[in-house]
């Protein structure tokens, strides 16, 4: 089924081009993303609009089977977030709240990595913010189809830490 994508996000996806910024077709793709999360997820919604915010096109899903996505795209099973996103060309997966800093540096050179995680629901990282609580500092980490991994960035909130 061809992914489509809401005029905003479509917009925001072609804001640089339309400002005479030239991107390279590898960059515009890798800046879409399609979101499955579970039915009535708000968190996930909180971190797409994070994303949104950032400059990336990001459509959400709902799905009934979002362990069989999960598997499907290679995520290891330590590494689950509460939803999972790919880039619109299908090679990038991208695995809970993973903030827009560590994304873009992870999407500018991925490298023979197959995706970019934050396993559980870190408080404070992005989507799950809790008014009056600090945020947690937390671990990014990249991982390979063959479930190797290794941490990729250590963040606090969006903010590198």
């Amino acid at each position: 089924m061809p992914l489509r994508l809401p005029r905003r996000a479509l917009m925001l996806a072609l804001a640089p081009a339309a400002a005479g910024i030239p991107l390279p077709c590898a960059a515009r793709a890798a800046t879409a993303l399609r979101v499955l999360r579970s039915p009535g997820c708000g968190c996930c919604e909180g971190w797409a609009e994070h994303l949104r915010a950032a400059g990336f096109a990001v459509t959400v899903e709902d799905s009934s089977d979002l362990d069989a996505a999960r598997r499907a795209a290679g995520v290891p099973e330590d590494l689950a977030g509460c939803h999972t996103g790919m880039t619109i060309d299908g090679r990038l997966v991208v695995e809970g709240h993973v903030p827009a800093f560590a994304l873009r540096r992870f999407l500018d050179a991925p490298g023979n990595w197959r995706g970019i995680a934050v396993a559980d629901m870190p408080i404070g990282s992005p989507g799950m913010e809790m008014p009056g609580t600090a945020p947690r500092a937390y671990t990014v980490y990249v991982f390979a189809a063959d479930g190797r991994r290794e941490p990729f960035a250590r963040a606090r909130g969006d903010r590198p830490a």
